[in-house]
């Protein structure tokens, strides 16, 4: 019986680790996010899908350690100075935006007959973004750094906040719920907390580094990992007997830790749990979704699906527009930040466990969370569908017109700044084109005068003086645009001389199949400078280690050259490493020329080969 046991509770195992693992590629692959994938694959082995699990409470218990662990993390990254620097995107729009949905959603329960604490809970938990699906969206757009981005980040970072008190709120609504606690034991219940978290404060602030500085001495890494989950779960702990919730203790020490110099150390030691157990506590929700009820009230999941997305949406967008941001990002912010997030699973459970809402109002809620995560990329999709492209503010910008510098410099990124210098310096007139309005805007506060301007269309090329230019430089950071930008020059300006910048080594091949008279890929000589550079750390003499270098240089090039006479297409075949083979020429000779003396056997210089000739074609 006994082996039956363990083999059943095996089986358990190895089917959630297999549901995840499997489920989350699916799902990541579909652009779905991995959260979505955990609560699918939850559903299909819970108790209401092939039926592997038939308690997912006791699951769902376990796994709200991974929120806790997540919480302390969020709470590293609070340091106060962070904090202080972004207030008034925080701590203002995030704090509008939070206040005004979380009134218009708890209106929506209202109006539709609900209690007023029910709402409220409801209406709470899905004003809660889900911070990893707008992440991977602004990750895909390109628009984490962007100012909009930030803004969002900012909210984000607020929501991130706002569960702690929410949490605690949960703890102190619960006794209203029981008629027969008087208002001295809710006064009592309130001083203990409030006492608990004076006491973990004291506690971090004078206890917790003095305690990792002699655990450090030790040397010993499994202490170090043993303390730092201690801190954690012990924090939890504190909070959870004091009848608050065990996630606002890990947030407090992650707080408290945050300007640590063990900081990174408590991550990097928490990070592995912490994925593995809120990936279970996604299964476990995901288990937990209760399809008969969602199946009999699917008129009621539905409205408030559309309900809540609608009026979340709508006060977002309100906010946006109070905080003078144009009618296309404000209507952008309100879709993509539309849906409630995973957070919402969190005080669903936390409301469920002190009697808020019973079984049937979680089930149903968790649903109305789930499919409004589902539905964001179908409306992103549906908003590109219908609104134009947003167009660039071209204000107080030059556009590239009857434009007759010496030297054309198409692109000021990184790269275009160094490259102009020494042109500047020498007073060399030169023409800068680009066609990133906020960089243009930025540069010319040092004194740079860029004109607006797209290198890829000939008509701009032309006003921008290409053909009259001495030279070409095309500095931008896009292999494809620079090969085009490059067919362009030699079609329309062929007796122009064109320098081009090569994002890898097969862009460099397709820019040299081009005719440009010069390429030079963007990393190529710095790693050869940084090698050097290690080399003489290594106490090789700098003069051997430049010839050694120079070999490399000398090496490289001639396999470029094999390269392009061995026909291989553009190089895409040499980016993994490959070299090339049949009837091509031998890339390089098998002594080193400037060491003649010094042999290098074939499985050495296969091996350089291969290292060399896969320089950047790894670098994303």
């Amino acid at each position: 019986m006994a082996v039956e046991a363990s083999s059943s509770d095996l089986t358990q195992v190895v089917a959630l680790l297999a549901a995840g693992v499997i489920a989350v590629p699916i799902f990541r692959r579909l652009g779905l996010g991995s959260i979505l994938g955990y609560l699918a694959a939850g559903v299909i082995i819970g108790p209401f899908g092939v039926g592997i699990f038939y308690d997912p409470a006791a699951i769902l218990h376990v796994a709200e350690l991974g929120v806790v662990m997540f919480l302390f993390i969020i709470g590293l990254e609070m340091q106060p100075t962070r904090l202080w620097s972004m207030r008034k995107q925080i701590f203002g729009l995030g704090v509008a935006q939070v206040g005004v949905c979380a009134a218009l959603l708890t209106g929506v329960g209202l109006l539709t007959g609900f209690p007023a604490t029910q709402s409220f809970i409801a209406g709470a938990g899905f004003v809660l973004t889900s911070t990893a699906v707008v992440m991977q969206i602004l990750e895909e757009r390109g628009e984490l750094t962007t100012p909009g981005g930030q803004r969002i980040i900012s909210i984000l970072l607020l929501e991130d906040l706002a569960i702690v008190p929410l949490l605690a709120l949960v703890a102190f609504l619960a006794p209203a719920v029981h008629e027969d606690i008087g208002w001295a034991n809710r006064l009592l219940s309130v001083g203990i907390g409030i006492g608990a978290i004076l006491g973990l404060v004291v506690a971090g602030r004078y206890l917790l580094n003095p305690f990792f500085r002699i655990l450090a001495d030790s040397h010993a890494r499994e202490v170090m990992t043993a303390a730092a989950l201690l801190v954690v779960l012990g924090s939890a702990l504190t909070m959870e007997l004091s009848g608050l919730s065990m996630a606002m203790g890990a947030f407090l020490a992650g707080v408290l830790l945050s300007e640590s110099t063990f900081r990174h150390q408590l991550e990097a030691d928490i990070e592995p749990f912490r994925g593995v157990l809120l990936g279970l506590f996604f299964l476990a929700v995901g288990m937990s979704l209760d399809l008969p009820i969602v199946a009999a009230n699917w008129r009621m999941v539905a409205f408030y699906v559309v309900a809540y997305m609608l009026v979340k949406g709508i006060g977002i967008y309100l906010v946006a527009r109070m905080m003078r941001a144009p009618h296309q990002y404000a209507l952008e912010r309100a879709v993509i930040m539309a849906q409630g997030g995973e957070f919402a699973f969190v005080l669903y459970s936390s409301a469920l466990a002190v009697g808020i809402i019973d079984g049937e109002a979680n089930a149903i809620l968790t649903a109305i969370i789930i499919l409004s995560m589902i539905l964001t990329p179908l409306a992103m999709a549906c908003l590109r569908f219908f609104m134009p492209a947003p167009e660039q503010s071209l204000d107080g910008v030059d556009i590239a017109e009857d434009l007759s510098g010496s030297v054309l410099v198409i692109g000021f990124g990184r790269f275009g700044q160094i490259a102009s210098q020494p042109l500047l310096l020498r007073g060399i007139d030169v023409t800068i084109i680009d066609n990133d309005v906020e960089m243009i805007q930025a540069a010319a506060n040092f004194g740079f005068k860029i004109y607006y301007g797209d290198g890829t269309r000939l008509d701009i090329l032309h006003t921008a003086g290409a053909g009259r230019a001495r030279a070409v430089l095309i500095c931008v950071d896009k292999g494809e645009t620079a090969v085009r930008i490059a067919e362009h020059m030699r079609n329309e300006f062929p007796l122009v001389p064109v320098l081009a910048r090569a994002y890898d080594r097969g862009i460099a091949m397709d820019l040299i199949q081009v005719g440009v008279e010069y390429q030079i890929r963007e990393t190529f000589e710095s790693a050869l400078v940084f090698g050097q550079s290690t080399l003489e750390t290594l106490g090789v003499d700098r003069d051997e280690a430049a010839d050694i270098i120079e070999d490399v240089r000398e090496r490289d090039a001639a396999r470029l050259d094999a390269q392009l006479a061995g026909g291989l297409q553009a190089g895409r075949g040499y980016m993994k490493g490959n070299i090339p083979k049949g009837n091509a020429p031998v890339p390089a000779p098998l002594t080193t020329p400037r060491h003649p003396g010094r042999a290098m056997d074939q499985e050495t210089a296969t091996a350089l080969s291969k290292a060399v000739g896969a320089e950047e074609g790894r670098d994303k």
